[in-house]
């Protein structure tokens, strides 16, 4: 059954928060945040409910009234609020599916993680099956074996077609759960609309090699440490199956498609987005994931993982975009590249106006517009200068070589750069700046060149192309 026909009361005592991403305008009759960002309008009925909300803080509240309710489903659904359920101990009725191919040590290590439940192993077509069955029967878990190597999709809905339980646990076979991580996750179902829960991935500390340092300070797999409603367009647009705790009556045919060999989770959880269910990133848990430090596996990986991106153009248009920019922010981007600040200027303030005209049936001022634009303008030269840096890096490097004669290479390389130094301050990583720099170019190269090379395959620029917003008719 799909998602969008069903209703979704969230159970009298399902605590929630406001998300810190969340602003109220308005004495709270208008909020902006969520996911994707969005501008909401409140019922003056609301704003009581929505006081005793602020009150509570990040503890959150569970307010059992109907009014509080029906809020508390509609901040949840726009991702203006998250969920804080309280941990539950086991047991669980889930069963965990592990795909496997070689690397018994790390089964080994994976199934110790997860102990205490059912495990399902499938072994996809290793070459050498014996280490995978023993290491699998010292822990009392199942195995069956694909008879050649189809894919970590064909991996998961073979556990998946087998498991009995109401929830399936997909955990990669390099990852350990940490202790409790089900007793976190679980809770999350009370709300009927959840169809997957993921924890946060963190690489395993292994060693003080310079990449063992870049990954522990940013992992392509760690999503960070703020909850969040994952959906297509929001600032998390999907979350990796490394570790996925899933609703199996949510699936109802939605599984993973098996003739994606890389971006088949990007898919899944975009799947269930369309059809009306809601994925959560918990990172309050985590899963330990052991990265790979070779420099050329490491870069492979990223490349690799680029190449998924026409495939998933192709399935789902208009969601691959690199960047979203707005053609008012251009225009004052492009005016500053040339050293025109008060143009630039001018073209911002003329945009503010035009928004604050539109909105002018709610009741807020200037103030509002303002802040819109000024958010605007600093999330859309982020992503200008991150398709800099991955999808059109050809053209970044070219910045980059000219900046020394160029006023808009130097323009260009200040986009690149400056989220790269912030990421640095920010969290001060055990790597110095023009290391981890170095790496954090390389990392977007890989993964862009990925890009470029699936978009040429696929014959198709639709993972290239930007997505520039025209201005709204009032």
């Amino acid at each position: 059954m799909s998602g969008r026909r069903r209703s979704w009361p969230l159970p009298a005592d399902f605590p929630v928060a406001l998300d810190a991403g969340t602003s109220l305008w308005a004495d709270g009759l208008v909020a902006t945040g969520g996911s994707p960002w969005r501008l909401v309008r409140l019922h003056e009925a609301a704003r009581p409910h929505l006081a005793a909300l602020r009150r509570a803080g990040g503890g959150g509240l569970a307010d059992p009234s109907p009014t509080g309710r029906a809020l508390a489903r509609r901040l949840l659904d726009y991702g203006l609020a998250r969920p804080v359920p309280a941990p539950r101990t086991g047991p669980h009725d889930v069963t965990v599916v592990i795909p496997a191919y070689g690397r018994a040590g790390e089964l080994e290590r994976c199934l110790a993680s997860v102990a205490g439940v059912p495990v399902i192993v499938v072994d996809d077509g290793t070459p050498d099956p014996g280490p995978l069955r023993r290491a699998a029967a010292a822990h009392g878990a199942r195995l069956v074996r694909h008879d050649r190597n189809r894919g970590p999709a064909a991996a998961r809905n073979t556990g998946l077609r087998l498991a009995e339980t109401p929830f399936v646990a997909f955990v990669d076979s390099d990852c350990r759960p940490a202790p409790g991580w089900l007793d976190v996750l679980m809770p999350h179902f009370d709300d009927p609309r959840v169809a997957a829960v993921a924890p946060r991935i963190v690489p395993r500390a292994s060693d003080a090699r310079l990449l063992a340092r870049y990954e522990a300070a940013r992992s392509s797999l760690d999503l960070g440490l703020r909850p969040a409603l994952v959906r297509p367009g929001g600032k998390l647009g999907f979350v990796p199956t490394a570790t996925l705790l899933v609703r199996v009556a949510a699936l109802d045919g939605c599984v993973f498609d098996e003739d994606l060999r890389l971006g088949e989770d990007v898919d899944f959880v975009w799947r269930l987005s369309d059809r009306g269910w809601n994925v959560r990133y918990e990172p309050s848990t985590h899963a330990a994931h052991t990265p790979r430090l070779h420099p050329v596996a490491w870069a492979r990986r990223r490349h690799e993982y680029g190449t998924s991106a026409a495939e998933l153009a192709r399935r789902h248009p208009g969601r691959l975009a690199p960047a979203r920019p707005s053609v008012w922010n251009l225009a004052a981007f492009g005016l500053l590249a040339r050293g025109h600040p008060v143009p630039a200027a001018a073209c911002a303030g003329l945009a503010t106006a035009l928004l604050a005209k539109r909105l002018s049936g709610l009741p807020t001022g200037w103030d509002l517009a303002a802040t819109i634009v000024a958010k605007g303008a600093a999330a859309d030269a982020a992503t200008v200068g991150q398709m800099l840096r991955r999808e059109w890096w050809p053209v970044g490097l070219l910045a980059l070589a000219a900046s020394p004669r160029s006023r808009a290479a130097r323009a260009a390389t200040v986009l690149m750069a400056a989220p790269i130094a912030l990421e640095w301050v920010t969290r001060r990583p055990a790597i110095g700046p023009v290391r981890y720099a170095a790496l954090r170019l390389a990392e977007d190269v890989a993964y862009g060149s990925g890009v470029t090379a699936s978009a040429a395959r696929a014959r198709s620029a639709a993972p290239l192309l930007p997505d520039v917003r025209l201005p709204r008719r009032s």
